[in-house]
């Protein structure tokens, strides 16, 4: 398609927004678009429609089909209100639950979708105030709901918004729901298609009841509170970076028995403008200064921060010199699963029917663990919706007891089919607590595995490309890696090379099998001799595409850690030489 081309199309449908059924405001907005020489702005906003990615929907907040704004918004409920009442109209009451964060925009966008879902006879119980992502997840099935949405951009920049569509087990919308969902949102022609006048008897408030209910199943959770209770007085530094962990975690983790909880004041203030941080990630390492800072200044033992919407949590702890070290993601669910396992196997838990789960790109020193445990590990996508859907396939006949991402998301639990930053922080610090009892730190833990099990070192690179021309470009890269597969990562011959998207695998000899997995998926994934793993994959959610290296070492000791480190990073190195990032 010519630019020109792209011009008319955008101009065709940014004058549709030219119509009574959108507020003067929005029109005004379009207008100067229209009239603007630079038509930039104008292609950004209109040349695609928002759509459910791994994530759900999630773009900047502004007006246009490709921004989040109420109409955006009330689309996406208008089709999933109408998708619900086709999909269940044998129901005397179809309900959801609805939830939010703290970003700017959220209440509202969580009000108006509360009007659309009661306009088309749907019963909303909506949360009073914002909440985290679990808790709406557990709502949905504590209420017996068919669906449920929380609005949250998660742990993305200011600018942006979203909004997270759940289907009755409380895990994130999949095939065939995903795109029956879609359809119905592209039957949304306008606004004046979306009943925007809400029936406020069909809406209900909820919040402290869900709220104790939830702290009282995440308790369960706890393995061994006698421990705790050796070491209820672990100083423990918990931001919720100005989002919703500061409604429920610090409550969690009174709950469990920690009485020795410390606040950063500052980031405890509710703010979508996140002004102390530039970014509210728990993966950026900038995000957690101030929590080291005051757990430097009370002498703390363990940092941890959650996301704006309490689904991901980044932790710190102190090395042999009594220096603060970030854990990553890979290395807390490598944690939370050794914990988990071995902690089950000590105490004779171990029935033969438990199994975990982890994602394709995260660390495949999991599966060594959960091998030399007889416990069955589970390969799924990236997403916890697909962590979520091998609970479902298993339900009643097997046990899940735990599943994690590199990307700093864990669930411990099966009441809640999400991430969980509440269950993962309580966990974490009862680990902390576990370790301690054992004369030992979280971070002489995590050499202790590695010496154990093999060490290991992972690296993410995004590489960002914003905007349609960006969008191109990503996807021109996923055709050169197919069309010209590599042969060899840092001087290791590749011996196995995953297409997800055609669901075949090539080994070394040149055979071509199957890969089994519920669809297809744009990931290429390669394997090395010396055990290193690369996958790529472009976002879901944010214009960039993910690169992940995992490189595989040995570690005889715990004081060979700095050197199975620096050899680690070396190869790491030549990986991405070897890739041209």
């Amino acid at each position: 398609m010519s630019n020109q081309e792209l011009i008319s199309l955008v101009t065709e449908k940014a004058q549709k927004w030219l119509t009574p059924a959108y507020d003067q405001e929005t029109q005004a907005e379009v207008k100067k678009m229209l009239e603007n020489d630079d038509k930039t702005e104008l292609i950004e906003s209109f040349y695609k429609d928002l759509e459910f990615g791994t994530g759900g929907l999630r773009g900047i907040m502004g007006v246009g089909s490709n921004r989040m704004n109420i109409y955006t918004v009330g689309a996406a409920t208008q089709g999933l209100s109408n998708y619900l009442n086709a999909n269940f109209k044998g129901l005397e009451q179809i309900s959801v639950v609805i939830g939010h964060d703290c970003r700017n925009n959220s209440r509202k966008f969580a009000e108006i979708s509360a009007d659309i879902f009661s306009a088309n006879g749907i019963k909303v119980y909506l949360f009073d105030d914002l909440r985290p992502t679990p808790e709406v997840s557990y709502a949905i099935r504590h209420l017996g709901c068919q669906s449920g949405i929380i609005l949250t951009a998660s742990h993305n920049p200011k600018e942006y918004n979203g909004y997270k569509a759940y289907w009755d087990d409380g895990a994130q919308v999949l095939a065939p729901h995903d795109t029956g969902i879609i359809d119905e949102v592209n039957k949304i022609a306008s606004a004046s298609d979306i009943k925007f006048k809400g029936n406020p008897e069909l809406i209900q408030i909820i919040g402290e009841e869900i709220d104790q209910q939830y702290i009282d199943a995440v308790k369960t959770v706890s393995i061994a509170p006698e421990v705790i209770k050796r070491h209820h007085d672990t100083k423990i530094v918990y931001t919720p970076i100005h989002g919703t962990g500061v409604k429920i975690v610090p409550r969690a983790l009174a709950s469990w028995g920690f009485t020795n909880i410390i606040h950063v004041p500052e980031q405890d203030v509710v703010s979508g403008d996140f002004p102390t941080v530039k970014s509210p990630n728990p993966e950026e390492p900038a995000a957690l200064s101030m929590a080291i800072e005051k757990a430097k200044e009370v002498d703390a033992e363990l940092v941890m921060a959650s996301d704006p919407d309490a689904d991901r949590v980044g932790i710190a702890c102190k090395d042999e010199k009594g220096e603060w070290v970030l854990i990553n993601g890979n290395q807390t669910c490598l944690m939370y699963l050794y914990y988990i396992l071995t902690q089950y196997k000590a105490l004779g838990k171990i029935q033969g029917n438990e199994f975990c789960v982890k994602t394709i790109v995260t660390t495949e020193l999991i599966k060594k663990v959960a091998d030399k445990n007889n416990i069955e590990m589970l390969d799924c996508y990236t997403g916890f919706k697909w962590i979520a859907r091998e609970i479902r396939i298993r339900e009643g006949k097997k046990k899940y007891i735990g599943g994690g991402e590199e990307s700093y998301g864990f669930l411990a639990e099966d009441f809640v089919r999400d991430k969980d930053a509440v269950s993962a922080c309580c966990l974490i610090a009862e680990i902390a607590a576990w370790a301690k009892d054992n004369g030992k730190s979280l971070y002489e833990l995590l050499k202790d595995i590695y010496v154990e099990y093999g060490f290991s070192k992972e690296k993410g690179i995004s590489v960002v490309k914003p905007g349609k021309s960006g969008a191109d470009e990503i996807k021109q890269m996923m055709v050169d890696f197919r069309a010209n597969p590599p042969i060899e990562m840092a001087g290791s011959k590749i011996i196995l090379w995953k297409d997800f998207q055609t669901l075949k695998q090539t080994d070394l000899a040149g055979r071509v099998t199957d890969i089994d997995m519920p669809d297809k998926s744009n990931v290429l994934q390669y394997f090395t001799e010396d055990g290193s793993k690369v996958s790529i994959r472009p976002s879901g959610t944010e214009p960039k595409i993910k690169f992940y290296i995992e490189v595989q070492g040995e570690m005889g000791c715990r004081n060979c850690f700095d050197g199975a480190n620096a050899a680690a990073e070396e190869k790491i190195k030549a990986v991405m030489k070897s890739l041209g990032v």
